[in-house]
């Protein structure tokens, strides 16, 4: 069990890794992701960016996970 608390906090500190370069050294925007402007506010959401990192997380871990 420990090994799969390890496994977890491993894949947790790699996202958040990824997601700081990708804050600091500028965002890919896929179609699906949405921008809003208004003055000096600017609002993100990246629903097809989530999108397709739920489906490759989804098959990363079950493929981790079945070979226990």
């Amino acid at each position: 069990m420990q090994a799969v608390g390890r496994l977890l906090l491993v894949f947790g500190v790699l996202l958040v890794v990824i997601g700081g370069a990708l804050m600091l050294f500028g965002r890919f925007h896929l179609p699906g992701d949405l921008t809003f402007r208004s003055g000096s506010v600017t609002i993100y959401v990246p629903i097809a960016t989530s999108v397709i990192l739920s489906i490759v997380l989804t098959v990363v871990l079950n493929l981790v996970f079945r070979q226990r």
